[in-house]
């Protein structure tokens, strides 16, 4: 059996140094339902909804990640150029290269393949940009351990680089919640020139709810929209990290992922469901371009499904986000019409996959839609990996 063909759950640890790998054990999605398994999550967000409005077209949102495979047939043509800040490990059509950004992309903006587009996946915002920033390697680049030391800031020049390129959206699927875990002030300062620039900046919450919930960075940050992860019920997934900083929650278990192997995924983690909050975003600077990040947040948060009582805790944020909901809210503000009753989107949204293997699929009851918008609902839509300080929850394991 070869190294991908699976990854089992592992913690390692270095003394004296916060380095630490986590992979969630996972399979192959089933060639032949790729977009009903990922139905319930896009359903879940009121992505179709959305769409009635805008698909995200004209918004850019920057993957500060693994990198991207910019060649994926769900992903060509909305990819950007981007920026490597890493500058070694794998290349381009090595084995450990660009698993996990490819996945968030794919999550934000994927717009399938295919015969009007109908097969594999299809994001949250699927005519949106993605702009690839490579800040860290995968769990498996026999250099990470050395990009660690010698390119321990590249989380905060990519921040400042993608906010330069001006990025509507910033998605920091990843983070450091180790013993060692502080708020560093380069980063810091690059969240604030970001925010200052105009840009959304959204990260995962945490992979630490059952390791004691521990602080993360940069979902600690001042100014980001920090995004815990539900399950196909809207419970708390048991690995989200529960903190004073989560804003929102979104899907983060059975998750469908794309990869640069040309196959799917199921996944999990809270880098899913910054993704899927991206994504949301996205189509919500869309509709409404001239929104400040603040606004943005309040929108949000504000049109959030199943608030939980006192409107928030420290276990879903606000609740779970409402794409569809915050652009109705906006449009309310700004005086815009509703949504076309009759809207319907124009490409298929459930065709097979191409992946060869099959493995298990999922149902697809979840969430029931919040108050606040009109219109048809459609059918539609991982562990951590920790480089240096930096962990990314979710990305699945592969096989040959």
């Amino acid at each position: 059996m070869s190294r991908r063909a699976t990854r089992h759950a592992r913690l390692c640890v270095a003394a004296g140094a916060a380095l630490a790998v986590l992979w969630g054990t996972t399979t192959p999605a089933a060639a032949d339902s790729i977009r009903e398994q990922q139905r319930w999550a896009l359903d879940a967000v009121r992505a179709p909804d959305a769409w009635q409005f805008t698909r995200g077209e004209g918004v850019t949102v920057a993957v500060l990640d693994t990198g991207v495979d910019t060649d994926h047939p769900d992903l060509v043509d909305n990819v950007e150029g981007g920026w490597d800040f890493v500058r070694m490990g794998a290349e381009p059509g090595d084995d450990h290269w660009a698993a996990h950004g490819t996945a968030m992309a794919g999550i934000i903006a994927g717009h399938g393949h295919g015969r009007q587009r109908g097969d594999g996946v299809l994001g949250v915002a699927p005519e949106a940009g993605v702009l690839p920033v490579r800040v860290l390697l995968e769990d498996d680049d026999p250099q990470r351990d050395r990009a660690r030391d010698e390119r321990a800031g590249a989380l905060a020049e990519g921040i400042r680089w993608a906010a330069d390129q001006g990025a509507d959206v910033i998605n920091l699927s990843l983070g450091d919640d180790s013993a060692s875990a502080h708020p560093d002030p380069e980063e810091d300062a690059a969240v604030r020139y970001a925010l200052e620039k105009g840009a959304v900046v959204v990260a995962s919450a945490g992979n630490g709810g059952e390791k004691g919930d521990p602080v993360s960075y940069p979902a600690g940050y001042p100014g980001v929209i920090a995004v815990a992860a539900v399950d196909r019920g809207g419970s708390p997934a048991e690995f989200s990290t529960r903190r004073w900083y989560a804003t929102l929650s979104a899907p983060g278990k059975d998750v469908i992922v794309a990869d640069p192997d040309g196959r799917y995924y199921t996944g999990w983690g809270t880098s899913a469901a910054a993704a899927f909050v991206s994504g949301a975003a996205a189509l919500l600077l869309s509709a409404h371009p001239d929104l400040t990040p603040a606004e943005v947040r309040r929108l949000l948060t504000e049109t959030a499904q199943d608030a939980p009582e006192g409107g928030r805790n420290d276990a879903v944020g606000s609740g779970v986000v409402d794409a569809a909901a915050a652009i109705e809210a906006a449009n309310e503000a700004a005086g815009a019409p509703a949504a076309d009753q009759g809207g319907v989107y124009a490409g298929e949204f459930f065709g097979p996959g191409p992946a060869t293997e099959s493995a298990g699929g999922g149902g697809t009851d979840w969430l029931a839609p919040a108050a606040g918008a009109a219109g048809v609902l459609l059918l539609g839509t991982g562990g951590v990996l920790l480089f240096r300080r930096f962990w990314l929850g979710g990305l699945p394991a592969r096989s040959d």
